[in-house]
This record gives C-alpha cells, structure tokens and sequence, in this order.
C-alpha cells in the first residue's frame, strides 16, 4: 500500500497538467516552468523516449500508483488478448479508489484511496480496504453507515459532477454497470507510448 507522499503540485508541474485537486491555480500562476532550481532554463527538445517516459509518469501519478505496481498493471495487460494500452486503462479505472473517486464520494483520487483503506468503503456489503480492489460489474459499492450523514461527505455529494454511464449511484450506494469503452475512460492519456515505453 506504498504511496507517493511528497509534494503534489511540482509534479502537476512536471507533466505540464493538474494532476491533482485544486492544482489548476498552481499552473497558472507558475505557467509553463517546470519545477526545481532551473526550472526556467530546462527548455530542450524532448526525446521520443522522453515523450514515453513523461506519458508513464504522468499516468502513474494521475493514479497514485508507484512504479512496482504500475509495471505489474502493463504485465497483466500484455497478457490480455486485444489493445494492451487499453487493458492497462481498464485495470487502471476499475480499481476501487478510482470508482469511489469516479461516483462522487471524494473530489479526488487521494481522498477516495483514504476512504478505502480507512475502511469506509464496502463492496457487496463487505469492507474492503484495499485501494487497488479490481472491481468487476454489477458489483455494488458503499459507504459506510458512519460516514453516511457526515456534513463533508453530503457536500462532496451534492457537489458531484454527472456520473460516467458506465456507473450508476443513488445516495451513498453506487454500482459497476460494465466495463468502460476507451472513449468513457482518461482522456489525457496517451497509452500507445506507454506500450511503446515497455516494449523497448
């Protein structure tokens, strides 16, 4: 249950894109200078790797995944028959901290990873306080009874952007109806270069 814990907004930064909650501010006051001492000298063209190793990163961090578990993810998805790019999105957004985060129960990924291994979170009734959980469809996802009437958590529900199609909530109860198609998934992601980045 390893974790990144250093600070979020130089890697927002980084990767040129908020990866995080509230770091939109950041980027725009900081612009385009990367992070670090001489963040405003590091202007040289990128490397077709370089382009690689940045789409990695930034879906890695984007997760919250460090890069142990990410491989193992590529892994998997190699072995799956069809795109492996899109394997590795559909193990990536079927994790249970990405569902939690998905249904509005947390206005972020790290939030919704704090539900789950906090114990907050039930799956078919069941605690399950493991952030990496595979969900499977018609799977049912919950909150728990103690943080039903919490006043942050109605906030964080009442201010909930519309659901994918692919999930289905009412109150603190929410539930996998299929597996997403690529276009449901993370749109900033280009996973052909992270097939290329393992295939070297």
């Amino acid at each position: 249950m390893a974790r990144y814990t250093g600070p979020k907004r130089r890697l927002s930064r980084r990767e040129g894109m908020p990866l995080f909650t509230k770091d939109e501010k950041a980027l725009e006051r900081k612009g385009a200078v990367l992070p670090g001492q001489h963040g405003m000298k590091r202007k040289r063209k990128i490397s077709e790797y370089g382009l690689q190793l940045r789409e990695k990163q930034k879906a890695k961090r984007m997760f919250g995944i460090l890069e142990r578990q990410f491989s193992n993810y590529f892994k998997s998805a190699s072995k799956v028959k069809g795109e492996t790019g899109t394997a590795l999105l559909k193990f990536l957004e079927m994790r249970l901290d990405n569902i939690v985060y998905k249904l509005g129960f947390s206005k972020s990924r790290a939030g919704a990873r704090q539900l789950v291994s906090h114990g907050h979170i039930t799956v078919d009734g069941k605690k399950v306080a493991i952030p990496s959980y595979n969900m499977k469809t018609e799977q049912v996802v919950a909150l728990s009874s103690k943080l039903s009437d919490n006043i942050h958590v109605k906030k964080v529900l009442e201010d909930s952007t519309t659901l994918p199609e692919w999930l289905e909530r009412k109150a603190t109860v929410g539930k996998v109806l299929r597996i997403p198609a690529r276009e449901e998934m993370e749109q900033s992601i280009n996973e052909q270069l992270i097939v290329e980045f393992y295939s070297r």
